[in-house]
């Protein structure tokens, strides 16, 4: 598989009793889908996965699996607390058809480097999907070191790093080192414009569930060389990124799904709803970005 486009890693609806909403789910692929992305992440951070039971998470992966299956890329997140727990969300991604796979180190055990190099290494061995490594230190709590980086990235079957960890220089170190059968995608959602200027051609965007049609528009636009279009539309975007990278992440992104009038539900616990005074503010911000899309 090769990693290109904007990827979603797909919200997860539940319904007023907090129960999933595989109905909205289809409605939010086929709406996805519609307006041109290249690819899903099933049961990603902003898709809640930590709050989904076994049952749940078999259920949504197989739903997106059966609607949207070889209409776009389906990428499986494979995020679990040890390595044997990987491996077994590896194998029920493969056994439902997915594409690849997007996993982080595990969180809470602060694995060192060589931990970190053996759990890749683990999974990567007994896998038949692509890994795409997931560099969140904010919420894995560790790093994956460039010189990780590095060594994993000569496995044939690690094709990928999302990067997200803020420091655009170590993104652009990583991008400089041009490794062979390997892409550097887009994880900062503000830092997008920089990427795709340094040649990334992918973006694993939670703020796609909102912006779907103009973060497709904006690498397109990349890919045309049309910087001043780059600049404007992230320039409109902006202030709702901004917003949702300081706080509140999932929540926002289930709230602008709004924008497509599908409803999406709250978020789980240990997450909660964001304030009415955040909530209005957001949604205002949705607003202006949405009268200056009409003029």
């Amino acid at each position: 598989m090769k990693i290109n486009g904007v990827i979603v890693p797909i919200v997860t609806p539940f319904d007023k009793e907090n129960r999933l909403d595989l109905a909205a789910l289809e409605k939010l692929l086929e709406h996805f889908i519609e307006k041109g992305v290249h690819g899903v992440v099933a049961c990603g951070t902003t898709g809640e996965y930590y709050a989904l039971n076994d049952v749940e998470r078999q259920q949504v992966l197989a739903c997106i699996a059966r609607v949207a299956k070889g209409r776009i890329s389906l990428i499986a997140g494979a995020n679990d607390l040890s390595t044997q727990g990987a491996i077994l969300r590896a194998k029920q991604a493969a056994e439902l058809g997915y594409e690849a796979l997007m996993m982080a180190p595990p969180a809470y055990s602060l694995p060192n480097q060589a931990e970190i190099i053996a759990h890749y290494k683990a999974v990567a061995e007994v896998s038949p999907l692509p890994i795409i490594m997931y560099n969140f230190p904010a919420r894995a709590g560790v790093e994956i070191d460039i010189d990780s980086v590095l060594e994993l990235a000569k496995l044939p079957n690690i094709i990928g790093l999302k990067e997200s960890s803020g420091n655009f220089s170590r993104a652009l170190a990583i991008i400089q080192a041009k490794l062979p059968n390997f892409e550097v995608v887009c994880g900062c959602d503000d830092q997008a414009a920089d990427f795709l200027f340094w040649g990334v051609t992918s973006w694993i965007s939670g703020a796609a569930n909102v912006f779907p049609a103009e973060q497709v528009a904006m690498l397109r636009a990349a890919q045309g060389k049309d910087w001043a279009e780059v600049k404007q539309l992230m320039t409109a975007m902006y202030p709702v990124i901004q917003s949702m990278e300081s706080g509140g992440y999932n929540q926002k992104a289930k709230l602008g799904c709004l924008r497509h009038d599908i409803q999406v539900g709250e978020v789980r616990q240990p997450l909660q709803s964001i304030s009415a005074t955040e909530a209005t503010h957001f949604q205002q911000l949705m607003q202006q970005f949405i009268a200056t899309q009409a003029h």
